[in-house]
């Protein structure tokens, strides 16, 4: 089998994609989607076997596919990765900015150590990838980069610090489309709401009832599935999107606009699910 993309085959053709956070989840179906349709993929992420096993996927489906692990949260390590990748790969045409990660808890409970850990993965990380692939390439050449943010509208309690990052990668991603327009660089966000990915699987045990009743508050009635993050972060990056910069895109069935005082209606029929990922697998919470 190979993934079945709603997008023209070939259209990355000849060009090099990096996605970081390419070792799982939505990171990795994006990967899988982006060289079914022609692009090398480069897959970034800190542990090298992750990626090993991504890659030998790739390329056991006919896609092309390289890695560099490294900690994003770094700068001398994302410089050298970067100045690497453009070595070998001779260009850098986008970047999925997807590596990300936080923890469940009350902002009060939330040391300033635990505070900057999650600032630095969700915010300054993606900051340090967009910066580099810019001046090391992307400024003489032009290109797109796909900021992953997450629902974090009205708030987001319980995780107060991915919240505040991914509201300040949401104004990042808005600044850097209007000072890097000039050169051809567009660059736009996507913004999940809740997906069925193995992320769900890393929550606590006692947290497994909360996962499961997510869909209840989404108004399509179900959770997104990696597919259908990644048809949207492909969308950014294809020339069908070359007069969009600095927006933000919400794929998370009208979850921000659930409201407790407004009757639930009941379902005549499901909603409809778009799944392209041939590889993918459903979280265990879900089963």
């Amino acid at each position: 089998m190979s993934y079945r993309s709603v997008f023209a085959p070939d259209l990355f053709a000849g060009q090099v994609v990096i996605v970081t956070g390419g070792g799982s989840g939505i990171g990795r179906c994006t990967a899988h989607e982006l060289a079914s349709l022609g692009a090398k993929v480069v897959l970034v992420g800190r542990d090298p076997a992750k990626l090993a096993r991504v890659r030998q996927e790739i390329e056991s489906d006919g896609g092309a596919c390289d890695s560099e692990a490294f900690d994003i949260r770094e700068e001398t390590h994302v410089q050298a990765a970067i100045a690497n990748i453009v070595k070998r790969c001779s260009r850098v045409d986008g970047l999925v900015n997807n590596a990300g990660g936080q923890f469940a808890s009350p902002a009060a409970a939330i040391s300033a150590k635990g505070f900057d850990a999650v600032v630095r993965t969700n915010l300054t990380g993606g900051f340090l990838l967009a910066r580099e692939c810019f001046t090391q390439w992307m400024g003489d050449h032009g290109g797109a980069i796909v900021n992953i943010v997450a629902d974090m509208w009205n708030g987001m309690p319980g995780m107060a610090h991915s919240g505040a990052a991914r509201a300040g990668m949401v104004n990042l991603t808005e600044t850097t489309a209007s000072e890097w327009g000039a050169f051809n660089v567009r660059v736009n966000a996507v913004a999940p709401g809740w997906v069925a990915s193995s992320g769900l699987d890393r929550y606590p045990p006692e947290m497994r009832d909360i996962v499961r009743g997510l869909k209840d508050s989404v108004p399509l009635g179900r959770l997104a599935t990696e597919a259908e993050v990644s048809a949207a972060i492909v969308f950014l990056l294809s020339p069908a999107a070359a007069f969009i910069s600095g927006s933000t895109l919400r794929v998370d069935g009208a979850a921000p606009n659930f409201k407790t005082n407004w009757p639930r209606m009941e379902r005549r029929t499901p909603s409809p699910v778009f799944d392209g990922f041939h590889r993918s697998v459903v979280p265990e919470v879900l089963k």
